[in-house]
C-alpha cells in the first residue's frame, strides 16, 4: 500500500502542476527518501519521505491519526516528510502535512524506544493542533512542492 500511495502522490503533483513537477521513486530508501521531486528546467531537487494512513482505519474514521514513526535519518534542508491521509474507496488524497525534516527534528522531541520520531496530527478539519501550520488540502500540495523547489533554486 505504501508504494501505491507514493505513486498517487507523485501522479497528483505531476498532474496538478501540469507537468512542471517530475517525480522519481527510489529502489531503496536507506536514507529515508521515498520520492524525489524536481522542477522542469531546473536542477533543484527535494527528497520526500511519505507516510500514509488509510480511510479504512478505525482511528482515521474517528478523526485521529495513530502516531507515525519516522526513522531518525539526518535532518537536511533537501528532505521533507509528507504525511497523507488517503481515501481508499476513491483512491485520492484527503489531507496532507508537509514538514521540513529540520522542523520535524527540532519539534518532534525525543524518539521512541525504536529510535523513531513520533507524528500525530489531528485529522479534524477545524483543529488548531501544533501541526496545523503544516496541513495542506490536496490542491495545495503541488504548489507547495514547487515553492520548496524554487527556494532550493534560489539557494544554489
Amino acid at each position: 500500500m505504501g508504494k501505491a500511495v507514493e505513486h498517487l502522490v507523485a501522479a497528483t503533483c505531476l498532474l496538478a502542476s501540469r507537468g512542471e513537477l517530475d517525480a522519481a521513486t527510489s529502489l531503496a530508501d536507506d536514507e529515508g527518501v521515498d520520492l524525489v521531486f524536481n522542477r522542469r528546467g531546473s536542477s533543484a531537487m527535494r527528497g520526500f519521505q511519505v507516510k500514509a494512513r488509510m480511510s479504512g482505519s478505525k482511528r482515521v474514521q474517528a478523526g485521529s491519526w495513530r502516531p507515525c514513526g519516522s526513522r531518525r535519518s539526518a535532518p537536511r534542508s533537501a528532505l521533507h516528510l509528507l504525511f497523507v491521509s488517503v481515501d481508499i474507496a476513491e483512491a485520492r488524497l484527503v489531507t496532507a502535512w508537509l514538514v521540513p525534516s529540520t522542523d520535524f527534528a527540532a519539534k518532534a522531541g525525543s524518539s521512541n524506544a525504536l529510535g523513531r520520531w513520533q507524528f500525530s496530527p489531528s485529522l479534524k478539519e477545524q483543529s488548531q493542533d501544533r501541526r496545523r501550520s503544516y496541513r495542506l488540502e490536496p490542491a495545495e500540495l503541488a504548489p507547495r512542492v514547487l515553492d520548496r523547489l524554487v527556494q532550493r533554486d534560489s539557494q544554489s
